[in-house]
């Protein structure tokens, strides 16, 4: 059971370019998904995603109306959802096993989705350029075999990945969206940033750097995020690369050096600090094998309940 457009099986043989030109409705929704200005998500009813995360939850979730994720270069940002129950995914693929990653989304939507008679499953692709190195090119293809691959029709809705998320400035290719959110309640999928990455930020991208596999962050039953219990071994020569300039860092830890956001070095940095400051993270931040446990407060923010509590 395949990936469908428009009911029709998708020929994964031929180049996304003359797919592109047999569904001329998929590059119409990606120029006006690309023309909207990106919209600053303030942290209120906002689950961030970060790289390698996912977050399934549905429209009955009192705590969490918008999911998003940004900071996508080759990256790229799924969003799958039910149209019958409202059960909806996002998550950020960095192509490091994403065919285990398609499925896991699968299956993890589909939970919410048992219970409802109608409906169809529906796939939003969004992310990626015309990089030198054809990482997102390889990544977009990747993600159509794989859900190709599914035993449920997935519906191909969105498509504004790698030529058609593409800018050129003087002979440099940019991506024109870096991050994109969904609101849960109305399924609206629009380009986004987001001033808060949180909670936890440089210990969930400490658990990326590390070599982490794509990781579920969200319990939507109890409507708490749940951050480790990550391990990791001493990250090898951290203070070698703490103490390289800017364009080191850049040149050496990033997929398409000249698209990376302003902030990317600085993040780095600060993860690296973090990973320095825990090289065993068994002793310093989960002692007790446990997670970080966060749940909304009044004021729609995230705020960490004792384990005990729960």
């Amino acid at each position: 059971m395949p990936l469908l457009i428009n009911g029709e099986r998708v020929d994964l043989a031929r180049p996304t370019g003359e797919m592109i030109r047999a569904y001329p409705h998929l590059e119409e929704k990606a120029k006006l998904l690309r023309s909207q200005p990106a919209q600053i998500v303030e942290p209120k009813g906002l689950l961030y995603v970060q790289q390698r995360e996912f977050a399934v939850t549905t429209p009955k979730d009192g705590s969490v109306s918008i999911l998003g994720s940004d900071d996508a270069t080759t990256c790229h940002i799924v969003v799958l959802r039910h149209t019958g129950s409202g059960a909806t995914c996002l998550t950020h693929c960095d192509g490091s096993d994403t065919e285990a990653e398609v499925s896991l989304i699968m299956s993890s939507v589909k939970s919410f989705s048992d219970t409802a008679g109608c409906g169809r499953l529906e796939v939003h692709l969004v992310g990626g350029f015309n990089d030198d190195r054809q990482l997102s090119q390889k990544l977009t293809n990747q993600l159509l075999r794989a859900f190709d691959l599914q035993p449920d029709d997935v519906h191909l809705v969105t498509f504004c990945v790698t030529e058609l998320n593409d800018r050129e400035e003087e002979d440099i290719h940019f991506p024109i969206i870096y991050g994109i959110a969904v609101n849960v309640k109305t399924a609206e999928i629009f380009p986004a940033t987001f001033p808060e990455k949180g909670p936890d930020e440089d210990l969930r991208s400490a658990h990326v750097l590390t070599g982490a596999t794509l990781t579920n962050i969200y319990d939507a039953k109890m409507e708490q995020l749940h951050i480790g219990p990550y391990f990791w071994r001493p990250f090898p020569h951290v203070d070698f690369w703490l103490q390289q300039d800017d364009k080191q860092i850049l040149q050496n830890l990033s997929t398409s050096p000249l698209a990376e956001p302003p902030h990317f070095v600085s993040h780095i940095r600060s993860t690296l600090t973090f990973l320095k400051e825990h090289p065993f993270p068994s002793r310093s931040l989960f002692p007790d094998r446990k997670p970080r446990i966060y749940k909304k407060n009044k004021e729609g923010l995230w705020e960490q309940v004792c384990s005990d509590k729960i």
